[in-house]
């Protein structure tokens, strides 16, 4: 709740309205639209990004347009463009597998010569291109069942309300952002970014579970394991094949040379991407329609404004870190990361409506989304007020939060103390 201090009370000069604003926010008018976005929608975006992007807004249209008016929300089918993914991942999976076979066939018969270290080169590219499955690394930040048994309780019941099986892990880390995921070949993993998690309520915790755990039950072959560990390999291809920079003779030559394969690589990553989009797009929807159903349209509803506003919690962190990374200039730093994940709750809770309103409609206007892989975000809101309300299937009384929060603690006091020692971006 914003106060008298923070208030300014102006008019607007497009239609004359009295405008009441918060300072820490865009003055506006709610009336005619006058500077609700006064940055503008930048420059068109470039590269695979600015495909997905573009992509992600076609499709994230057309889907609404179909939901909303109560068609293809049916379980998910293999369609022509699924299939066609799936063979050129397989295309792709099959490249390397000849690379191996021709590096090993060139050790074998030119041992002791230059066949032989060409096909060691050809062996170690094929190995560096393999398909790779997840798998946690030494720097996650790992809950296991003993280390919180209410989260994992919770996740549960979630899973159950969805008909699926839950995870077998939990990462938290310091993106503001959560998300699931495989590792190996069946065992499942969620991660769950603290600066999100801590500015929401815990209906929207329960709603943010939901949606995560709902891409377990929809099909979405981009993140599947043969269509993602290929386009992992492309990329690992156009690495390889970047251009130096600040080249001399012989590297422009080489750079010039990868040009052709250079596009290619990107033109397949693009492909995929295309053939992939409606089923991804799909999958985000209804995963917000599960969303819905474990933590309540309320609180589904609720979680969108808070992802409308991420930029304003990336933005309080840098801030908050910096601020206290000023402060323990001297030493003592161990301190400045207390109450961190407290102020950066308290600023959300106190963006005004009118800030929220704005940013729905700088969405409606820029085609908002959490990243090029989501459909716009307005639009996932929209659909979600559009249907009849739904109540929690799951919910979480004070008790069992403070459990949560407890369960929490640790990392959170880690994380905070880390965020604050190496400045928020750089871990």
């Amino acid at each position: 709740m914003r106060t008298a201090e923070e208030e300014i009370v102006s008019s607007c000069p497009q239609c004359g309205l009295e405008i009441r604003s918060d300072r820490r926010f865009t003055t506006w008018c709610a009336a005619c639209d006058w500077n609700v976005d006064p940055q503008g929608p930048g420059g068109p975006e470039r590269g695979l990004d600015g495909v997905r992007r573009r992509i992600a807004q076609r499709y994230g249209g057309q889907l609404f347009d179909e939901l909303s008016s109560g068609g293809g929300s049916g379980p998910s089918r293999r369609t022509a463009s699924g299939l066609l993914a799936y063979a050129i991942a397989l295309a792709v999976h099959g490249l390397t597998l000849v690379l191996a076979a021709i590096g090993l066939l060139g050790v074998i018969r030119g041992w002791g010569g230059l066949g032989m270290a060409f096909g060691l080169f050809l062996l170690a590219l094929a190995w560096s291109l393999r398909p790779r499955l997840n798998r946690l690394s030494d720097d996650d930040r790992v809950l296991l069942r003993a280390d919180a048994p209410e989260l994992y309780a919770l996740v549960d019941e979630v899973a159950a309300a969805m008909g699926t099986r839950s995870v077998d892990a939990v990462v938290v880390d310091v993106d503001a952002n959560a998300g699931v995921t495989h590792l190996g070949l069946r065992r499942r993993l969620l991660t769950l970014g603290l600066p999100l998690w801590e500015v929401l309520s815990p209906q929207q915790r329960i709603a943010l579970l939901g949606h995560e755990l709902g891409h377990f039950t929809h099909g979405d072959t981009r993140h599947g394991m043969v269509v993602g560990t290929a386009c992992g390999s492309l990329n690992t291809w156009l690495y390889y094949v970047q251009p130096t920079p600040n080249p001399n003779a012989i590297q422009a030559i080489a750079n010039l040379a990868c040009v052709p394969l250079r596009l290619l690589i990107t033109g397949v990553l693009a492909l995929l991407e295309l053939l992939t989009a409606r089923a991804s797009q799909r999958g985000e929807y209804l995963a917000d329609t599960a969303a819905a159903r474990t933590g309540s349209t309320e609180g589904a509803v609720g979680l969108m404004d808070r992802l409308m506003v991420t930029d304003s919690i990336v933005t309080t962190l840098h801030r908050e870190t910096n601020n206290r990374r000023l402060r323990g200039a001297g030493g003592g730093g161990q301190r400045n990361g207390d109450g961190l994940w407290e102020a950066l709750a308290a600023h959300l809770d106190s963006v005004p409506e009118s800030e929220f309103e704005r940013q729905r409609r700088v969405g409606a206007l820029r085609g908002h989304s959490v990243d090029a892989t989501h459909p716009p975000t307005h639009l996932r809101r929209r659909l979600l007020l559009s249907g009849t309300p739904v109540a929690a299937a799951v919910t979480a009384d004070a008790d069992r939060t403070e459990r949560i929060a407890g369960e929490l603690a640790g990392v959170r006091q880690t994380l905070a103390r880390e965020v604050v020692r190496d400045g928020y971006g750089n871990l």
